[in-house]
This record gives C-alpha cells, structure tokens and sequence, in this order.
C-alpha cells in the first residue's frame, strides 16, 4: 500500500482545528484542497475522523483516539527533517500547551504571554488548567511544557529547577494574629485553610507541628491559590503557601503577610518537558523565555526584601 505521509500533517490539522477551513488555513491551501484530502483520509482510515454536528464538526471516537499519536508522528518528522535550520521566530508558526500550577500563572502568565508574542508572533499558547499530576500527557506530546513542586521519576521527562519557593502566612488586614509576634501556639490555634487540588486536609505542615506536639484545624480546602487568598481575605482563616509566585494576588488583594513561626522547607520549582523536545529549537526557546519569566518572580522589589512583619500590599 503506498501512503501518501502528507495526509499525516493534514490529519493533524484536521484533528487540531476540528475544521475543514481552520485546517486549511493553517496549512495555508485551499478549503477545497483540504476537503479532498480529507476524502483521502476517511478512504485510507475507513472511519469519517470528522462528523458535523450542526454547524461543527466534532472527532469520531477513532480519531480521539489516534489524535496524539498523529500529533507526535508528524512533529517527530518535522524535528528529523528541520534539525539543521535556523530557528526564525518571526515565522514560528506553532500551538504550545504551558500546564502550570494556577498561581504561577497567575503570577508571570501575563508576562510569558506578552514575551511569546513579541518575540514570535505566529506562536499560540494554550495556558491549560493542571488537572492533576498526568506525566503521561506530556509523553504524549499533548502538554509541552508543565511546572511542579517534584522532580519526576520517569527517566523520559525532562526537568529544570527555576527556583525555590519559602512559605508565609497570609492573613486579612486587622487579623488577630498580626497583633504582636507570631508564635507557634498562636499560630497552630488559629483556623487554618489549605491549598489542594485533590481536598485534602492535610500537607507538610501539620508533620512539622506534629513533631512540635501540636496540631491546627483546618477548616476549609480550596482548589487554587487565587480561591484561598480570597477566603483570607473574607474570613479569619489564615494560609501559608509560597511567597513569590503569589505576591502579585496578596498585594492586589491587601492582604497582610507573617513569617511561619517553625522553620519550613522550601518549596521547589521545576520546569517539565518530554526528552522528545531536547533537541527542538522552538521548544528550547520556549523554556528558556519561561525559565527567565519564572525567575524573575524570585527577584522581588527592593521592598519585598525586607523582613515580613505584619506587611502588607497596601
């Protein structure tokens, strides 16, 4: 059987743009041209890989299916065949998937954003939601680049420490606890509110308050930083999380900022990508613009240099 391996790339297009026009125009040929090609596709497939539904069109079931394993075969092809090229990022023309934990895009989002366009105006990203640590998505090509507290295990990914994090405590302006000093008891009697995407009621803290003979009471669970900074503000709930990457939403929210009355560890951050992506140029450039965005949280204002104490953005 003879294969014509450019219907990879218009399959890909397809199952990307979900459109017989978005596919074309981003493989700049014709809606007609694309529509042939797609006849092709089903006639080799024997499945239909886009039904309309309405005025959309959606993915049968086998091409959810075979969507990233396409994804990958054709940019493996693209990296084989343009590894000796000058990467021009004025023509850069490419979807990137950034998967970062809700307050690191909250914190240097807007930047990463900003620095990607001005730099390469043909690229796209998608700043996804993290659902939840999936290693596999980045094997599979379907996230590019991921951030986490953890260096991974698997011998296939890729990882880059930014920075580390210390913790404080983030409280309302007036909040009985930034009346005097902070101690251990006050602190573990206060009603505390913790940060998980998976609700749970527990992290490090409460080991290192155990080791003390103490114990606090968490009330609440949130799923993101942005909620629990907001509860803290409505509430007397109090919340110790990492400074830099959510220092922009305690100022903006004016709320205050105490140091941890135990000594915490740091919390780390790492950049993650498949080794696929080793030795392809865009991908590298991407990175590294994120890694020095990233950095530059660690690098506050000369004010935030100064000891916590009872600070606050206001």
């Amino acid at each position: 059987m003879q294969l014509d391996l450019n219907l990879l790339t218009a399959l890909d297009a397809l199952l990307e743009e979900g459109s017989v026009a978005g596919a074309a125009a981003r493989l700049h040929v014709t809606a007609p041209a694309m529509s042939r090609s797609l006849g092709r596709i089903r006639k080799v497939t024997g499945d239909q890989i886009l039904v309309r539904t309405g005025r959309s069109m959606v993915p049968t079931t086998r091409a959810l299916a075979m969507r990233a394993e396409v994804h990958a075969l054709v940019q493996q092809a693209h990296h084989l065949l343009s590894a000796q090229q000058e990467l021009d990022l004025a023509a850069l023309d490419r979807v990137f998937t950034v998967r970062w934990h809700d307050a690191l895009t909250a914190a240097c989002g807007t930047a990463l954003t900003t620095a990607v366009h001005h730099q390469a105006p043909g690229v796209r990203l998608r700043l996804s939601a993290e659902p939840g640590s999936d290693d596999a998505e980045l094997r599979r090509g379907e996230v590019d680049l991921e951030s986490s507290s953890s260096a991974p295990t698997l011998p296939d990914i890729r990882h880059r420490l930014v920075g580390k994090d210390r913790l404080i405590v983030a409280t309302r302006p007036g909040h009985p606890l930034t009346a005097g000093p902070l101690t251990l008891e006050r602190y573990a009697a206060a009603e505390h509110l913790t940060v998980s995407r998976r609700g749970s009621l527990r992290d490090p803290i409460d080991d290192a308050l155990t080791t003390r003979g103490l114990h606090r009471r968490v009330v609440a669970v949130g799923p993101t930083a942005a909620f629990a900074l907001q509860l803290a503000l409505d509430t007397d709930l109090i919340v110790t999380l990492p400074d830099a990457v959510t220092r922009t939403a305690r100022e903006q929210l004016g709320l205050a900022t105490l140091p941890p009355p135990l000594p915490l560890p740091d919390v780390p951050l790492y950049l993650l990508w498949h080794q696929r992506y080793d030795n392809d140029r865009a991908h590298t450039w991407l990175r590294d613009l994120a890694t020095e965005t990233v950095q530059a949280l660690f690098t506050p204002p000369a004010a935030s240099q100064l000891p916590l104490t009872n600070r606050t953005g206001k």
